[in-house]
């Protein structure tokens, strides 16, 4: 899959600008973005709802709506619309009728974890129930791409590691997978790989390891142990200070330094941890910068 300098606006606002992004078969990848930051419209395009207004995209060596047409492309988008009175089984059946080579219902049922379900109406279904159900939709093509938007918005805890458990035996049987999402820790757990958008443009595209290195530095937390936090921001290496409750946490340009100042300073600091940057950590210094 590939989008070669790729941009769309809508009037005045450029949604998605000069976008170069390439995918392998076989790779999970995360699309992360502020709201606004073109994810949506980038998958529009690569679905053929939309057309760019200069650039080319390309799915499987052919143009989006034909690889669709085909089968090959399965997509679980945010607004997609069910027949209410339909059963579950009966939207998978509709689902499969589409496509020239789909998956056994019965197949499609367990692996989107609706066996259960499959005849309950879709106004039925609760919040997540109704997410599986469009999951089921988009894998009845037995496509070799699965274009995922907020696929886990409205699952409980439980409900959100079986989709993607459910997810992982997909993508190990050689599928490529492309999801967006507003969870961070689902993409630093679950993708190989890490693209983040801002401002129409991919502005960091790496593993999650990489992708947290690019902001650099560490976190010194501990407890003041009710001590105030006068001087905190004058140790060596750091650059900021925020404090919870009775825990301060410092992002250090070099914690060995911040470390070592704050043992010979008195105060006290029980309960130490020094960590690296996390994946939220990196996102927003990064849409930060973009911005």
């Amino acid at each position: 899959m590939r989008l070669h300098e790729v941009s769309k606006s809508f009037g005045d606002v450029r949604a998605v600008d000069r976008l170069d992004l390439t995918i392998a078969e076989g790779e999970t990848v995360a699309l992360l973005g502020p709201n606004g930051a073109g994810k949506s419209t980038a998958i529009g395009m690569m679905l053929g709802l939309s057309g760019p207004d200069s650039g080319t995209v390309e799915l499987f060596g052919t143009a989006p709506r034909r690889a669709v047409a085909a089968g090959r492309v399965g997509a679980m988008l945010q607004d997609a619309g069910t027949v209410p009175n339909a059963t579950v089984r009966e939207l998978v059946e509709l689902a499969r009728a589409l496509y020239p080579g789909p998956l056994p219902t019965d197949r499609i049922l367990r692996t989107a974890g609706l066996t259960e379900l499959a005849n309950r109406r879709l106004d039925k279904l609760s919040g997540g129930e109704a997410q599986r159900a469009r999951f089921a939709f988009a894998l009845a093509g037995d496509p070799r791409l699965l274009v995922l938007d907020e696929p886990t918005a409205a699952m409980d805890v439980s409900t959100r590691q079986q989709f993607w458990d459910a997810m992982r035996r997909y993508s190990a049987a050689g599928h490529t997978v492309l999801f967006a999402t507003h969870y961070l820790e689902e993409a630093d757990q679950y993708a190989d790989r890490v693209v983040v958008v801002a401002r129409g443009r991919v502005v960091a595209d790496g593993s999650g390891t990489q992708i947290k290195a690019l902001t650099g530095g560490r976190t010194v937390a501990f407890d003041l142990a009710g001590e105030a936090t006068s001087g905190l921001d004058q140790l060596p290496g750091v650059r900021a200070v925020q404090v919870r409750g009775d825990r301060a946490s410092l992002r250090s340009d070099d914690s060995d330094a911040t470390v070592a100042a704050l043992v010979r300073s008195g105060r006290c600091f029980a309960n130490l941890e020094v960590t690296g940057a996390g994946l939220q950590d990196a996102f927003l210094a990064l849409t930060s910068a973009e911005a």
